[in-house]
């Protein structure tokens, strides 16, 4: 039953690995496996009495800091569902998540967010903080400092169908989809994301991403947990470039996961303030966004370490599919490597299984896949199709079984009938050397239906124009898939995570075209 359930898992990694360093606050103190676990059962026990039932929902909105994880794990521990929020929501948008989520508790580090306040105290939902200053002394919980009973939590057996993380997906087209996830789909993910990288306790990361996602929170945080591996926080609680390198040294990192655009950021830096050392890193992930073969080389050669991109999304728990480590076979450039821990085929319009080389619609089915959306019919019967979970993303295998995405179904342009990956675009913009970040996108036009433009941010110190990406683009790409248009520009619309998403910057810049009056895009 332990490998069934993520909270067994960790039980038992604690029992195996009690002394090992499990968390580190940068700079502030670090928690054994042992002493997490103590933390863990003693703010489930402190919940249970203050009247979290099993399957109540509970809301977290903290950084990237140690209270975050204890009371995630606590909360889950106590058969509850955690559902962590981005801090930076607006509260007509914290309103909507937590009455989506039918959240019963709000929890929040001691400084706590007005504007999650704002609309817990609306909806009447109590809120609590949590606090944790030294490794050594007791967790705060506020105001619920009633005593609690040590044993209300050793009587909670946690099961492999416990709802255990409720997270919305990004709705890129849609309004988002709340996606539960149980203890076994938590589990089954960790387990592949351990065994395709070969986490063990000899590892150690530093977290880059937020933890209210999935990539930051299953990939970074808890595939290390469940492996007996260590985790750094960083100090300010998220991501920042100028600490990122040096928390890697001091805890002995011998990987990190990130979003490309990170990982640009970190190349930048690299580039024009390099480091007098760089740790000895087994390999560099990349996920949640398609990295351009160009970024992967550059970050290879800065770092000497092997990119492997991968492929996830929130339905699955995160990992669906990635580049082995050099020893378990090439990692290709351009492509998301190999289904990890269940099955997957690209099946068309109609349900049937293409052949390597052929596009189709990526599906998935296994352990780790959610069982359908919450309170959602239309979108489980478009999704669960000819006993499949559908990914919403096109793409073929190779002949040597590796996983190519042409793009997501709806983002995909047509061109009078030319379907065009804007993937494959970015891609060819990204590998020009004076190019720092750029995304192609569909808009509408009169003669073909859509057209294809893109935005672009130079690198800095670079005088490239339109003329010159225009140039490029003509000699790297067939003529009917060169943009028609290029801004240039020194920021693009992202979502929390750093995820640029097309709709919103088609919408973006198609705004500052005054002179047309243009649909909304993609909506």
């Amino acid at each position: 039953m332990e490998n069934q359930t993520l909270t067994g898992l960790l039980t038992r990694i604690a029992g195996e690995f009690p002394s090992r360093r499990a968390i580190s606050v940068s700079g502030k103190f670090d928690l054994t496996y042992a002493r997490l676990h103590e933390l863990v059962e003693t703010a489930a026990s402190r919940l249970v009495s203050a009247g979290v039932n099993v399957g109540d929902v509970v809301a977290l909105v903290f950084p990237n800091t140690v209270e975050f994880v204890i009371m995630f794990l606590a909360v889950i521990r106590a058969r509850a569902t955690a559902a962590p929020l981005n801090q930076a929501y607006t509260s007509d948008e914290f309103e909507f998540y937590l009455s989506d989520s039918e959240s019963k508790l709000l929890l929040t580090s001691k400084e706590g967010n007005a504007s999650a306040q704002a609309a817990a105290s609306k909806l009447k939902i109590p809120h609590t903080t949590a606090t944790l200053s030294e490794a050594n002394v007791e967790l705060t919980l506020s105001p619920t400092q009633s005593e609690s009973n040590p044993h209300s939590v050793t009587k909670l057996t946690n099961e492999p169908t416990d709802v255990s993380l409720f997270l919305h997906t990004s709705g890129t087209t849609s309004r988002p989809k709340g996606v539960p996830l149980t203890q076994l789909n938590l589990a089954a993910s960790v387990q592949n994301i351990k065994s395709v990288y070969k986490l063990t306790e000899s590892d150690s990361t530093v977290i880059v991403l937020p933890l209210f996602h999935v990539h930051g929170l299953l990939a970074g945080l808890l595939s290390s947990l469940g492996a007996g591996a260590a985790v750094a926080l960083p100090a300010a609680g998220r991501f920042s470039a100028s600490t990122f390198w040096s928390d890697m040294l001091k805890y002995n990192a011998t990987w990190y996961t990130a979003v490309p655009t990170i990982h640009q950021i970190i190349l930048d830096r690299h580039l024009g303030n390099p480091e007098p050392v760089y740790p000895k890193l087994r390999f560099i992930r990349s996920c949640s966004a398609s990295l351009a073969p160009a970024i992967m080389a550059r970050l290879e050669e800065a770092f000497e370490a092997p990119v492997l991109e991968a492929y996830a999304m929130t339905e699955a728990a995160h990992l669906m599919s990635s580049n082995p480590l050099p020893e378990d076979g090439p990692h290709k450039p351009g492509s998301v490597g190999k289904p990890v821990g269940q099955e997957m085929v690209i099946l068309d319009e109609n349900g049937v299984v293409q052949e390597p080389q052929i596009n189709g619609e990526v599906c998935i089915r296994g352990p780790n896949v959610t069982k359908g959306y919450k309170n959602n019919p239309e979108a489980n019967k478009a999704a669960y199709q000819f006993g499949w979970f559908h990914t919403g993303d096109l793409g073929y295998f190779d002949s040597d079984g590796y996983l190519h995405l042409v793009g997501r179904i709806k983002e995909l342009i047509n061109r009078g009938g030319e379907k065009i990956s804007p993937i494959e675009v970015d891609a060819v913009l990204l590998s020009h050397p004076e190019i720092a970040q750029a995304v192609a996108f569909g808009v509408p036009d009169d003669k073909y239906g859509e057209e294809i433009n893109c935005a672009i941010i130079p690198r800095e110190g670079s005088d490239i124009d339109e003329a010159e990406v225009l140039r490029f683009c003509k000699k790297n790409l067939a003529a009917f898939k060169v943009p028609k248009k290029v801004f240039l520009t020194d920021s693009l619309p992202k979502t929390a995570t750093g995820k640029i998403q097309r709709r919103f910057v088609a919408e973006h810049f198609l705004a500052q075209i005054s002179t047309a009056k243009v649909p909304k895009f993609g909506a």
